[in-house]
C-alpha cells in the first residue's frame, strides 16, 4: 500500500464523510443498532457518537485499512465504547456464522471492489432475524445527473480510494440476498452528482 493510501487517503476520507448533512444521515440510521453489532468500512469512527450505548452489547468494528484503523483508535478511546477492530474484508470476516444481531454499512458499499460477494459474507454472520441498516450515496434517479456521474467516475476513484458515485444501492442489496423494508431516498445537501442518498433498513430474504 503506497503512502498516500496509507497516510494521505484515511485523513481526506474521514474529512469528506464527517460534513455536517452525512453527519445528520447518519444520526437517521446509527441508533437504530442493538445488540451485537457489526460495522462494515468502520473508518476513522464517525458513527460512534450516535450509537445507542443502552441498547448495544457488543460493537465490532469491521476496517481493512490501517491508515483508518489508526485514525479509529483514537475515536474509539473517546467515545468510552468498548470496540474490537477487525481488520479482516467483508469475505472473511472472522465471526460465526449467524451471530450478529445488528450490521451498519455507511457510505462503504462505493468503495468495496466487489460489492456482492461482500454483503455475501455479511448474510453469513448476520441473524436469520437480525437487520441491516445501510446509508450509501449512489446512482442519481435524474439522467443528467447520472450521464456526470458516469462521466466523473473514473477520475474520481483514483484519488478517492476506490470511491464509485453511481452505483445501484438497492440493487446491489438486491443481488446479495436482501430484502429492503425501510427504503429512503433523496438528494442531500452538495454536489449533486455525489449527494444522492439511500437509507434504510433490509433483512435477508
Amino acid at each position: 500500500m503506497s503512502w498516500y493510501e496509507e497516510r494521505v487517503l484515511p485523513r481526506l476520507i474521514d474529512f469528506a464523510c464527517s460534513t455536517k448533512p452525512t453527519r445528520k444521515q447518519r444520526e437517521k440510521i446509527v441508533p437504530r443498532a442493538s445488540g451485537d453489532v457489526l460495522e462494515i468500512g468502520f473508518g476513522s469512527g464517525l458513527n460512534l457518537p450516535y450509537y445507542e450505548r443502552d441498547a448495544v452489547r457488543r460493537l465490532w468494528g469491521l476496517e481493512p485499512s490501517a491508515g483508518m484503523r489508526q485514525l479509529a483508535a483514537a475515536a474509539i478511546r473517546k467515545s468510552g465504547l468498548d470496540v474490537e477492530l477487525l481488520g479482516q474484508p467483508c469475505e472473511e470476516i472472522p465471526l460465526e456464522n449467524q451471530s450478529v444481531d445488528t450490521v451498519v454499512i455507511t457510505y462503504t458499499l462505493c468503495s468495496i471492489g466487489e460489492p456482492v460477494p461482500a454483503l455475501e459474507g455479511v448474510r453469513r454472520v448476520l441473524k436469520p432475524r437480525g437487520q441491516l441498516l445501510f446509508c450509501e450515496h449512489g446512482k442519481a434517479p435524474d439522467h443528467n445527473v447520472y450521464m456526470w456521474q458516469e462521466r466523473l467516475n473514473p477520475v474520481w476513484r483514483r484519488f478517492s480510494g476506490g470511491c464509485n458515485i453511481h452505483r445501484d444501492v438497492p440493487g446491489i442489496l438486491e443481488q446479495a440476498g436482501f430484502r429492503i423494508e425501510d427504503d429512503n431516498r433523496m438528494y442531500i445537501p452538495g454536489i449533486r452528482a455525489l449527494s444522492y442518498n439511500y437509507w434504510g433498513g433490509a433483512r435477508i430474504r
